[in-house]
């Protein structure tokens, strides 16, 4: 029987651990082969996790010392309120540990986090075709309606 899951903040000695993690999520989003990041990119976004001055935090998931999951938010400013607001921007679990709780887990995690931050608001968004996660996200947050539009300039 498997041990119960951990969330915990990310360590420097996880990188190896996490790769595989963030090139699924990647992979799930499109970005693999000619489509992939830069590896300037999945550096520097390694680097801001444990740079004081950054806003850009991550947790993982454990259990039997393996890593079955991560997330990455951010805090920022935002018009409509005082405090600041979370971003849970990547949100990805191991495909052979799905129906776990992982990503629930993952998701409170941030929840716990941002709370004690003093964050009243964690959002985040996802593609209509991910339908299993979208099940998780209903069960979790409520969907304000929003869609996302996006154009690189």
């Amino acid at each position: 029987m498997p041990q119960p899951i951990t969330v915990r903040a990310i360590q420097q000695s996880d990188f190896d651990a996490w790769k595989p993690l963030w090139d699924g999520y990647n992979a799930f989003y499109g970005r693999k082969d000619e489509t992939a990041l830069a590896p300037e990119i999945t550096q520097a976004t390694w680097q801001r996790f444990f740079d004081p001055l950054e806003p850009v935090f991550a947790l993982v998931a454990e259990s039997d010392g393996k890593l079955l999951g991560l997330t990455h938010y951010l805090y920022h400013r935002s018009t409509t309120r005082i405090e600041l607001t979370c971003y849970l921007q990547d949100l990805f679990t191991d495909p052979s540990t799905r129906g776990r709780g992982v990503g629930r887990a993952l998701i409170h995690g941030v929840y716990e986090q941002a709370k004690g931050a003093g964050i009243k608001r964690v959002y985040w968004q996802t593609h209509t075709t991910n339908a299993a996660g979208r099940m998780l996200y209903d069960k979790v947050a409520a969907h304000m309606g929003f869609l996302i539009y996006a154009q690189d300039v």
